[in-house]
């Protein structure tokens, strides 16, 4: 199926055209056939020749529906431009034209109507000078008469020139910009829509925002299907549980293939920038925005409600003052925050050469999920070259180094080593399970912290060895602050000793050396069972100001066993 919508001034003859090409009126409401124009959308049908069904959508041309043609021609993948021959050129003829430039549609059908009331040569020609300015320049354009039917046999025939080549990928992720919603006796909730791309089956579950709605049944056409390609005109189901603030602006997406989007980043087509608080319009739908220039061409958007975009997307944005319209493009929906001066200069130098593939998202990120790839809407094709996989992220290299560097220094910064999230934190690593790409040589885990394990300073090994010949006669003989400082060692060196075990640190500056507990151990096991505090002192020949946290230390390791009355034995081996 194709689906084209119309564009042109008020009564320029759109719906006569599409009742003449369809044989059904595109008209629904008494209204638009009391007053003679169309106020809502229209949907018709036909069928032409090698290439089967076209829908057409044919939208109001009144100036105060200039919302609600946008949201006939957002979804629409091509235009037919209607222009009465008797008419001159019209301010809506050239706002709809404006439109269909802003959406960036590039495949359409010019048509001069009602050539049975006027030559269409002077229209045809101002028509094709405006058209030739825009993204549908070099369109095909025919002469016709809604009336009488003289040209119908040509349109029909540009139509399918047109629509003969276009096509769209039937594996895409799928995303309905809702146009209408009614009940139906016996059937629920109905949602209308025009599908760009993917297939819709029954039974499929969509999202709606953070619920979400099964299709029930579908129909395209008026005919009953199972499954639907876009692009199509499709009526789905709900049954009688549907979200009642479903209405025209919802979109309904495949789950977990899209983000709700409230800030992007996008590139500007027209004269000048928006105004601070433009209307965007995608799809059907519209929300008002803050936008924030970035340089000459460049805007952030800040949407007052979510939507599902991505990269890539076409969005219109109007002034509803001046009702100028600007295409854009999104650049990046997903844009990094703008802290300290020059971030936004800075940010347009960036957009300027952006590439939005895997690895120009790596390039900007350092890293990222896949599921945010997906929903961005970017395809992973391959890991670029240097980059990882670890679970669901990819991660630069890089990143990787600049993360290794970051977790080195604040290392080297904390003397009693740190925890693993502690690392993480240090390095602005999100997620503590990839900690392990930034672990380079010489970081190891003692007791259950980091440290960066690297060969001993001449100076501290000097300083070791004389300390260690200072307790040779007396092990139990902590030195005091001052005799350390004497030996050249300071609280980091007494720490870093203490990790890689050429020292026991007993805690508030007391070391002893190596193995000094099982020693202490060995000495106590000869007294009398238990014994105290000051029994063990005694033996150990040393202070209350070391044999206190020795004790405890031992009670901690399970060598002593601390009895109700403040005596210890031993916990002899098995």
């Amino acid at each position: 199926m194709h689906v084209v919508a119309t564009a042109g001034h008020v009564d320029h003859g759109k719906s006569t055209l599409v009742r003449a090409l369809t044989g059904q009126e595109p008209d629904r409401l008494a209204e638009e056939h009391r007053r003679g124009l169309s106020i809502e959308l229209g949907y018709v049908w036909t069928d032409l020749d090698r290439i089967g069904d076209v829908a057409f959508v044919d939208v109001p041309g009144h100036e105060r529906f200039l919302a609600t043609t946008l949201a006939g021609i957002g979804p629409a993948p091509a235009a037919m431009l209607v222009v009465a021959a008797d008419d001159p050129w019209m301010p809506q003829t050239a706002e709809h034209l404006a439109a269909l430039d802003a959406l960036g549609v590039r495949h359409g059908v010019l048509v001069v109507t009602r050539s049975d009331l006027a030559d269409a040569a002077p229209a045809m020609a101002r028509a094709r000078r405006e058209v030739d300015r825009t993204s549908l320049a070099g369109c095909p354009s025919v002469v016709v008469s809604g009336r009488t039917g003289e040209g119908l046999d040509g349109l029909r025939s540009a139509l399918v020139s047109v629509l003969a080549n276009m096509t769209a990928d039937p594996a895409a992720d799928v995303r309905l910009w809702v146009d209408r919603v009614f009940l139906r006796a016996g059937a629920g909730t109905v949602v209308t829509g025009t599908l760009p791309a993917g297939t819709v089956h029954v039974g499929d579950v969509l999202g709606f925002g953070a619920t979400t709605v099964k299709v029930r049944g579908m129909e395209t056409l008026g005919r009953p299907v199972t499954q639907v390609e876009g692009p199509a005109r499709v009526a789905l189901r709900l049954g009688g549980h549907a979200p009642d603030d479903l209405g025209r602006g919802s979109v309904l997406v495949a789950l977990q293939r899209f983000a709700d989007v409230r800030e992007v980043d996008v590139r500007v087509h027209g004269d000048g920038l928006p105004p601070e608080q433009p209307l965007l319009h995608v799809g059907t739908s519209r929300t008002t925005t803050h936008a924030r220039p970035l340089g000459d061409h460049h805007v952030r958007l800040r949407l007052a409600s979510p939507l599902p975009l991505r990269h890539g997307d076409r969005v219109v944005l109007r002034d509803p003052g001046s009702r100028t319209l600007w295409g854009a493009d999104v650049l990046d929906a997903a844009p990094p925050a703008l802290t300290g001066r020059g971030a936004a200069r800075a940010r347009t130098a960036e957009l300027e050469q952006i590439d939005r593939g895997v690895a120009g998202e790596l390039a900007r990120r350092g890293a990222v999920r896949r599921s945010l790839l997906r929903r961005l809407g970017v395809a992973l094709e391959h890991v670029p070259d240097g980059a990882v996989e670890a679970g669901e992220w990819l991660v630069s290299a890089d990143q990787r180094h600049s993360w290794g560097e970051a977790v080195r220094q604040a290392l080297e910064d904390a003397p009693d080593g740190l925890s693993p999230s502690e690392a993480a934190r240090a390095a602005g690593i999100s997620d503590p399970d990839l900690l392990c790409l930034a672990l380079g040589p010489g970081v190891t885990t003692r007791g259950g912290r980091l440290i960066v394990e690297s060969e001993l300073a001449p100076s501290v090994t000097v300083a070791l060895e004389a300390l260690l010949a200072d307790l040779a006669d007396h092990p139990f003989r902590a030195p005091d602050t001052a005799r350390l400082a004497e030996f050249g060692l300071d609280r980091r060196a007494l720490v870093r000793l203490s990790h890689e075990g050429h020292l026991l640190s007993l805690g508030g500056g007391i070391v002893l050396g190596a193995g000094a507990d099982a020693a202490a151990s060995d000495v106590l096991g000869a007294l009398p069972q238990p014994f105290t505090t000051s029994q063990a002192r005694q033996a150990l020949g040393t202070s209350r100001r070391v044999v206190l946290p020795l004790l405890a230390h031992l009670d901690r390791t399970g060598r002593t066993v601390r009895l109700p009355d403040d005596t210890r034995r031993v916990r002899r081996a098995p």
